[in-house]
């Protein structure tokens, strides 16, 4: 089980650690500010049923 992941920001292409709340569900959806540009990205959050997680963001 996967406790953290990785996305690209939609804003400044930097990859961003992300811990994964394996406890909110298998599909999750929820607004974060990048850590290095400051921009929103819309993050979306899939676990598969091994626990492993998949996330990829959207410019809000």
């Amino acid at each position: 089980m996967d406790s953290e992941a990785v996305y690209v920001c939609d804003h400044c292409g930097e990859e961003i650690v992300v811990p994964i709340d394996l406890s909110a569900g298998e599909e999750q959806s929820y607004v974060e500010d990048c850590p290095v540009c400051c921009s929103p990205n819309v993050l979306h959050v899939t676990v598969d049923d091994d626990g492993r997680a998949s996330v990829w963001s959207e410019g809000e």
